[in-house]
């Protein structure tokens, strides 16, 4: 199976939330491909962030998918309506959802694509079952609740083996990764098997945005060239 494009998505979570609708365009005039939105209740994960307003003013200042990170409880409750609010992408965590199968079809009846998350301990057997149902898998790389944390490398062994099960069956799925995803662990990521990358203190933490996302964009390339020439 021929790689998949690469695709950067830098979390509004790293940016000015004063200047919102600037920091957007900023993204989108820099090459990004998607934005993540990082929703956090303060009781799945200890940190509260944004809700369904802020979904719907992004959508109403872009273009950009909506790719939006629903780390709370009670998700089945919620998805549909950021859905409505402007969301093009979906991702629940596995750890949060007893009836995972049915929060995913919640979210794809809506109109929106619908991924499974999961925390860097949490092994790869849990979603497998899920994976027909699934447009994209969230690996995350830091435990989740806070930006700018360090790069934890073990978390990409789900990584491969979840590549390794997309490919096996010939499924159509993105593998995302997100927490400190930046120039110097990118290329790992791409290694591993990931072609979405969540980048937040990496890009909107940058003087030059549109530099910064060059930047990775060599990583990726980089890391591609060196693939194949030990293949």
């Amino acid at each position: 199976m021929a790689r998949r494009p690469a695709l950067i998505a830098p979390s509004i979570l790293a940016c000015d939330f004063a200047r919102l609708a600037d920091e957007t365009a900023r993204a989108k005039h820099a090459g990004a491909d998607w934005l993540h939105v990082d929703v956090m209740d303060g009781h799945f994960v200890p940190n509260l962030t944004i809700g369904l307003p802020v979904v719907e003013c992004l959508r109403s200042v872009t273009t950009l998918p909506l790719d939006t990170h629903l780390m709370i409880s009670d998700a089945e409750r919620y998805a549909e309506r950021f859905v409505a609010a402007g969301s093009d992408r979906i991702s629940v965590h596995v750890e949060a959802c007893p009836h995972l199968h049915r929060t995913l079809q919640v979210i794809r009846d809506a109109g929106a694509k619908a991924g499974v998350a999961l925390n860097p301990i949490t092994p790869a057997l849990l979603i497998e079952s899920a994976l027909p149902y699934l447009d994209h898998v969230l690996v995350m790389t830091v435990n989740p609740g806070f930006g700018g944390q360090k790069f934890i490398p073990s978390a990409l062994e789900t990584v491969r083996t979840i590549r390794r099960w997309v490919i096996q069956r010939g499924l159509d799925i993105d593998i995302e990764v997100d927490g400190g995803i930046n120039a110097d662990t990118i290329g790992a990521a791409r290694e591993a098997g990931a072609n979405v990358f969540v980048a937040g203190s990496a890009v909107f933490g940058a003087n030059d945005v549109k530099h910064a996302i060059n930047t990775l964009r060599d990583r990726i390339v980089h890391a591609d060239s060196e693939q194949q020439e030990c293949s």
